[in-house]
């Protein structure tokens, strides 16, 4: 309990009640300029970490602070501000994007066949390598150090050898898959970063569905089709036509 309990009735939204349970201004009510400025903080940080996602995934985690600072609508005192450093900015923006990819996981772990969820997950690792040029460079070389999770890495690496293990059990991975040929696969892929989305995605799609189909301990007499090939020009890999990504024919029956 309070050491000097208030018996005032709270002010509207409580903001007396809630300044003297703070302490705010020497255990009085939290004035409206400081809620206000604490408000303006939230929203700025809020903002520059949104900006952030965006910038860093079309132009990668090296890009100039500046876009980012200019997306938010705010200027670069503000965001050094708030992120004193790139590896902390980074870290917000990537954050919650890595734990996303530990529910994947999860998710992958609970399906009842063990090919079907490793594909689904390599599928989603795929795509997003392939949209998010920052995401490409967080995932596969660690940085910023502040993301450095070993805890987290480590259980990962151990559910996916559980996963890869499971599949070539029951069957739907040959027996001499490794889960070091899973890091093969997505260096491949990421070699598809910074392409025109509408190139990238069944690219990396289609790359996946072709290599995971000779993955397969028994693949089958007459595959499924393959997703829609990209469109592309031999002779740089640039965008055609627009075209739509399509859907994913998954492991093909």
């Amino acid at each position: 309990m309070p050491a000097h309990p208030s018996h005032k009735t709270a002010g509207r939204n409580g903001e007396e009640a809630h300044g003297a349970a703070t302490g705010a201004s020497a255990g009085g009510p939290r004035t409206d300029a400081h809620h206000e400025l604490r408000t303006d903080a939230l929203r700025n940080r809020e903002r520059l970490v949104e900006a952030a996602r965006e910038v860093f995934a079309a132009q990668g985690v090296d890009a100039p602070l500046g876009a980012v600072a200019r997306r938010a609508g705010v200027g670069m005192a503000t965001l050094y501000r708030r992120f004193p450093t790139r590896s902390a900015l980074v870290t917000a923006a990537y954050d919650g994007q890595l734990s996303a990819c530990a529910t994947a996981l999860d998710e992958a772990l609970a399906d009842p066949d063990a090919g079907h969820g490793l594909y689904h997950l390599l599928e989603t690792a795929c795509v997003t390598l392939v949209t998010d040029r920052g995401f490409d460079t967080v995932f596969m070389t660690g940085f910023p150090e502040a993301l450095d999770r070993r805890r987290e890495r480590t259980r990962a690496q151990e559910a996916l050898s559980v996963l890869v293990r499971r599949a070539r059990e029951t069957g739907r991975l040959r027996e001499d898959f490794e889960p070091s040929d899973i890091t093969l696969l997505l260096v491949a892929v990421s070699g598809l970063a910074g392409r025109p989305r509408e190139v990238a995605v069944p690219a990396a799609r289609r790359l996946l569905t072709y290599l995971f189909q000779s993955f397969q301990a028994r693949p089958p007499a007459r595959p499924g089709p393959l997703p829609p090939a990209p469109p592309v020009d031999p002779a740089g890999f640039g965008a055609l036509d627009p075209m739509d990504e399509g859907p994913s024919s998954g492991l093909g029956g």
